[in-house]
């Protein structure tokens, strides 16, 4: 089974940019689907971003679409989820999560999953 270790949160002033990268090990990232996924405080975890294994294909929620670009390094083994144009709205605790299979906005699709990396946007 594959193991995620999110990095690159903090806190940064909104309009800012900041890259958070999801490290994978135990399997190549590039057989897995991956996603980030965000919660807020007394929020649902939700959807963010996700690459599909095998073809790449990218998918964005709504509220990140322009802004947000999500994109796998296999040389490093590692999914990048490159944050610009940040909003106060944006602050969160960021997951990445993996699973065998086409892309998915559901996080109860999602087998594996990190420990979280907080992104907080100052107004």
């Amino acid at each position: 089974q594959v193991q995620l270790v999110e990095s690159g949160g903090g806190l940064v002033q909104a309009g800012a940019s900041l890259r958070v990268s999801c490290a994978a090990s135990g399997r190549t990232v590039s057989t897995y689907t991956v996603g980030w996924f965000r919660q807020a405080p007394g929020k649902e975890r939700e959807f963010v971003a996700v690459i599909s294994w095998i073809v790449d294909n990218t998918y964005y929620a709504d509220s990140v679409k322009g802004r947000f670009t999500i994109s796998r390094d296999n040389a490093k083994n590692t999914v990048d989820l490159q944050m610009n144009s940040l909003k106060p709205e944006d602050t969160a605790v960021y997951y990445c999560a993996a699973r065998r299979g086409p892309h998915s906005l559901t996080k109860w699709e999602y087998d594996y999953w990190g420990q979280g990396t907080q992104v907080t946007v100052s107004s």
